[in-house]
């Protein structure tokens, strides 16, 4: 379909020379950066359009594209890329996106565990682990730990679980300095990677799903750790004053004591640095709760939920803002990857921000304005057939809210694109996208927001029933779809394996890599989609993979392993064989003609633990497995089939032992390895949760879903 596009009126004539007029200015300021921080160029190479000897952003530069224009390996080279070496890592979560600055590799996994790598031999050079289990108490009841790490100025910056900003001496490993992030007993968390931009690292945090909190996103001094700014992306109290005219706008949009449910819109994943106008873009989440009739009497477009806002870089004041999803009912985060681009488009140069969050739409909106330009579904979206583009609110379908009986819907919660990143090319003028196919049934019957109560302690309680499933018509899950921005068609498009597949690197070799979870790492041709290389990785990869040069050689790597919310639906991924303990965790590292090889990976499916002494009490079961899925399911899986995020408790030993349950549940013996503590959990509750892990024990061993 011909993309229909806001004509340019007053700047039609002059948009050449305003355009020519700030890169003339954005190459002075670049230059004198550069002279200001020595020959390493380490501030160069977080520009657009630097020369990708170092990968030292999560999205390579300031504009997060996920492409680098290296081409040593390309698609003629690329049947010779084996791999160089691999590093064994300790249980936790390896989803997490490594940078690479003059020849070392830095990662955060498990919960912010940072690693300093030599990146042409693998040689582990320091680890700083921030002891982040311990401290974070009820803030260990939801996230996975950290999926990113930045770099600045000699000084690497990890986010922690409990809200933590830390900085590390890039050299030794030892931390300069650390910000609490959050109220020390707030029901918040860190596992978004942090930004730095202009002498400055900024970090928001989540946990709209599971608590009545406020978002925000908050700036600090690379250097001192001094807080310079914050942003709060919903409302509060009225009664308390606003921060700002934005808040004071935005709380026109909602109605009723909103404030008491918090509001959400937490900054919990994207935020891109625009340096050509000192801009600072936040992509928010859903509402908390989501149900928008409990939490704003079903009224307004609640601002900023699932939003793309623009900030002032230097002071975090408001400029602009586009709102995706207004009066989010659905979990339809905007807080998936922002890239920016410079695209023609009806012959005109335009300053684009282009997003694919979770509802299905693809955005290319104007980053001067915040304008709407196209916006077209790359997946199924039958919540709406379309979005205006004069008004940039979207055209729902009937009962799409759920108000009238339950309503079925593509996409999903999961999103039709999740957190793992996209990728824009540049050259081949295509984004990537690892595209998400299910579909999802909201039913409030019974629930309104006079019975309606948050369950304490950080559970999923959404305000809505939910059931997400594969739809009955899909062909495949997930796909790996190429996308034209300026046609907004889609150039090619392959199916991957599963329901939830890796993120997405892009190269000036003409070629696409994304890790799967059936373990296979493949190299796609960036204009036909055809696989050109794949390698076996012997584990699943959900990372997104960063390529890079050291001494004039290009280098490839990857973080092997299940986490995050990947995980979540475990009986998506089994045919896969993923389990928590068994499987292996891994950097894998590539250059043209390595020949290092893997162990074989060894087979795993899922085996009941032995129960002679069982005795089914299907009441007792069903207490336990309402309790399960709200404090549970985010880790071990729903229907307590695990998906490789956390143990599968149908295989342990430990649900046979009620004094076991008691020890891990109840006084937290468990908590340096990610498992949190339960203490107001009563010991009837212990036992239901045992009954309904034993119960579904029980259906493994006779075969049962």
């Amino acid at each position: 379909m011909p993309m229909s596009l806001r004509p340019f009126l007053v700047f039609a004539s002059s948009a050449a020379l305003i355009l020519s007029v700030a890169a003339c200015d954005q190459a002075q300021r670049n230059a004198e950066a550069v002279a200001d921080i020595g020959p390493a160029g380490w501030l160069q190479q977080l520009f657009d359009g630097s020369d990708g000897r170092d990968w030292p952003a999560f999205g390579r530069t300031y504009g997060e594209q996920h492409y680098s224009p290296l081409d040593q390996v390309n698609t003629e080279t690329v049947d010779r890329l084996g791999l160089i070496w691999s590093l064994d890592l300790e249980p936790g979560n390896p989803a997490t996106g490594p940078i690479a600055v003059d020849g070392i590799i830095y990662f955060a996994s498990g919960y912010s565990v940072a690693h300093a790598v030599d990146a042409a031999t693998g040689k582990l050079l320091w680890k700083y682990n921030p002891k982040a289990p311990e401290a974070s108490g009820h803030k260990l009841r939801q996230g996975w730990g950290s999926r990113g790490i930045a770099y600045w100025n000699g000084k690497v910056y990890i986010a922690t679980q409990d809200g933590r900003l830390i900085a590390i001496d890039a050299r030794t490993g030892n931390p300069v300095w650390s910000a609490m992030t959050m109220e020390k007993d707030a029901q918040r968390f860190i596992s978004g990677p942090p930004r730095v931009f202009d002498g400055m690292v900024v970090i928001g945090n989540g946990g709209a799903d599971e608590a009545a909190i406020r978002g925000y996103a908050t700036a600090y001094d690379a250097e001192t750790g001094e807080q310079k700014w914050r942003f709060y992306t919903v409302p509060g109290n009225p009664a308390d004053g606003f921060e700002d005219k934005a808040m004071e706008m935005a709380a026109k949009t909602w109605s009723g004591e909103y404030w008491k449910h918090g509001g959400g819109g937490t900054v919990w994943n994207a935020i891109t640095y625009d340096r050509e106008f000192d801009t600072l873009y936040l992509g928010t989440g859903n509402g908390s709760p989501w149900n928008h009739k409990i939490r704003s009497e079903g009224k307004g477009d609640n601002l900023f939920l699932s939003s793309i806002i623009a900030l002032d870089a230097k002071t975090g004041a408001y400029k602009w803002h586009y709102q995706t999803n207004p009066g989010e009912s659905w979990d339809f985060n905007a807080a998936m990857d922002m890239q920016l681009a410079d695209l023609v488009i009806d012959g005109k140069p335009r300053k684009v921000l282009m997003t694919a969050p979770k509802n299905g739409f693809f955005y290319v909106l104007d980053r001067t304005d915040g304008k709407l330009i196209s916006a077209e579904p790359f997946v199924t979206t039958t919540w709406a057939k379309s979005i205006d583009l004069k008004t940039g609110r979207p055209n729902e379908e009937p009962n799409i809210r759920y108000e009238n009986a339950p309503s079925t819907i593509r996409p999903t919660p999961v999103g039709a694109h999740s957190w793992t990143p996209m990728a824009f090319s540049p050259k081949a003028g295509l984004v990537f996208i690892p595209a998400i196919d299910l579909e999802a049934t909201f039913d409030d019957r019974g629930i309104t927001a006079e019975n309606w109560e948050r369950t304490p302690g950080m559970a999923l309680d959404y305000g809505v029933r939910l059931d997400v499933r594969p739809p009955a018509d899909a062909k495949s899950l997930s796909y790996l779809i190429a996308w034209d921005p300026v046609t907004q068609k889609a150039a090619w498009r392959v199916p991957t394996p599963g329901h939830f597949n890796g993120g997405v690197m892009a190269t000036g070799g003409d070629l696409v890599f994304q890790g799967h979870p059936d373990s296979s790492f493949t190299a796609y041709d960036a204009k036909t989609g055809r696989a050109l290389w794949n390698f076996d990785a012997k584990a699943p990869i959900v990372a997104p993979p960063i390529t890079y040069t050291v001494g004039g050689r290009q280098y490839v790597t990857v973080i092997a392993g299940m986490g995050t919310s990947a995980g979540l639906f475990g009986p998506l991924l089994e045919p896969f064989g993923i389990d928590y303990r068994a499987q292996k965790r891994r950097v894998l590292t590539f250059a043209l003609d390595g020949k290092a090889t893997l162990p074989p990976k060894v087979p795993y499916k899922a085996v009941a633990v032995a129960d002679p002494d069982f005795r089914p009490d299907p009441v007792v079961a069903k207490q336990g497995e309402h309790i399960f899925n709200i404090r549970c399911s985010v880790c071990h899986g729903g229907g307590a089939i695990a998906g490789g995020t956390a143990p599968d408790l149908r295989t342990s030993g430990a649900i046979l032992s009620e004094d076991t349950m008691t020890a891990i549940i109840h006084d937290g013996i468990l908590v340096p390895n990610g498992m949190p503590r339960f203490e107001e959990m009563s010991a009837e509750d212990r036992e239901a949760i045992r009954q309904y892990l034993r119960m579904r024990a029980a259906d493994l061993r006779e075969g049962r879903r």
